[in-house]
């Protein structure tokens, strides 16, 4: 009996040292010139304003979006929800808006986005994502916006950008 319980015992930690694995921490990318947006298919380097990067758990290829507002539609579409693993934003406020620095990527979920601004990016209007909360409201006083955390953005708020009047 002793011998199942301890065999039981090692295969329980072999299973979390596996998701251990799963779980690695990964790093953003440099979006390269020919890369496509993974939701619309457009060539990403096109388009001006921010970017958005994903992986997905148990995917070794990262997948990556022309804008933050295409990065999190797939993001919080129901279906997607539970397979991100990590999402990364460019934080605007260490890249120009034209064309965003691939070194300045933050982590999404800790981001501050501004939601209904006058900047655009590809296909229209976009979420401007920020590193620092302070900084995203003074990009809101400039440009217009609401700024919102990660946690309170949903496919609503963020569809409605291009229905606003600016």
């Amino acid at each position: 009996m002793r011998l199942y319980g301890l065999l039981f015992s090692l295969l329980l930690l072999a299973g979390c040292g596996e998701s251990n694995v799963e779980a690695q921490v990964r790093q953003a990318v440099a979006i390269e010139q020919g890369d496509e947006c993974h939701l619309c298919g457009m060539v990403i380097s096109r388009f001006p304003g921010p970017k958005g990067e994903a992986y997905e758990q148990g995917a070794e290829e990262v997948r990556k979006f022309c804008s933050t507002r295409d990065l999190l539609n797939w993001v919080l579409d129901p279906e997607n929800r539970h397979a991100r693993q990590q999402i990364w934003v460019h934080d605007m406020s260490q890249s120009p808006w034209d064309k965003p620095d691939d070194e300045h990527f933050i982590d999404a979920e800790t981001a501050w986005y501004v939601v209904g601004s006058r900047q655009s990016g590809a296909m229209g209007p976009t979420l401007a994502s920020f590193k620092q909360r302070d900084v995203a409201e003074r990009f809101a006083q400039t440009f217009g916006g609401e700024v919102l955390a990660f946690g309170e953005l949903t496919l609503g708020n963020i569809n409605h950008l291009g229905h606003q009047s600016h």
